[in-house]
């Protein structure tokens, strides 16, 4: 993704236009544009979020975690990945690409 579109990404998250967010990110990554919902499901209780595939939606437990850009791209890697069908293990790859995701937005601060 370019500085421009890294940053409008952060900062629609980060004012809570998070659908907005994924559509960007959706385009920039060819998959369809999850959706999304406060509230978590039964089994994912100890969650800030989680992504189910099979509603194709991330879950968020609350306003703080939906406007927080890690958890957001963490959760958004989960549908790249399963579009992949690789769909397990990833915690860490998403933790990865979140972290490598957040710090070249502030590359693109830094660099003007």
């Amino acid at each position: 993704m370019k500085c421009h579109e890294l940053l409008l990404v952060v900062g629609l998250i980060s004012r809570g236009d998070v659908e907005e967010a994924l559509r960007i990110l959706s385009e920039a990554f060819n998959v369809r544009r999850p959706a999304v919902k406060i509230g978590l499901p039964k089994r994912c209780y100890k969650a800030y979020a989680c992504f189910v595939p099979g509603k194709w939606t991330i879950f968020f437990r609350d306003g703080e975690a939906y406007r927080n850009p890690f958890i957001v791209l963490h959760e958004f890697y989960h549908a790249v990945r399963f579009k992949m069908s690789k769909h397990r293990g990833t915690e860490r790859l998403a933790d990865k690409f979140a972290e490598e995701m957040l710090t070249a937005a502030a590359r693109c601060v830094e660099t003007g």
